[in-house]
């Protein structure tokens, strides 16, 4: 499996929240199998938001649609300071429960 991480400031964790969802059919049309977002702080505006995909090559195709995504006026308004987006390779899980 392979994670694409994203790491980025909020304006509005409700506003983005509601606008993350909207994208919700772009995710599995591309590839998405799953998702996890965790805030840096209770309350806070900090996200780290992690897509699980297949393939490496659908997390790299999943990362250009991002960009186009983030350049949108919409998200321009949502989003605050920098943005990173890196791939991820899971070496290993194990569940404990």
């Amino acid at each position: 499996m392979f994670t694409l991480h994203i790491s980025h400031q909020v304006t509005d964790y409700d506003t983005w929240k509601a606008a993350f969802d909207t994208f919700d059919e772009v995710r599995r049309d591309n590839g998405v199998l799953a998702y996890r977002i965790a805030r840096g702080e209770p309350g806070g505006n900090h996200l780290h938001i992690d897509l699980d995909f297949g393939t490496r090559d659908q997390a790299r195709a999943f990362s250009a649609v991002l960009e186009g995504i983030w350049r949108s006026p919409r998200a321009a308004a949502l989003l605050a300071g920098d943005r990173t987006a890196e791939i991820r390779d899971l070496a290993e899980q194990h569940t404990l429960v």
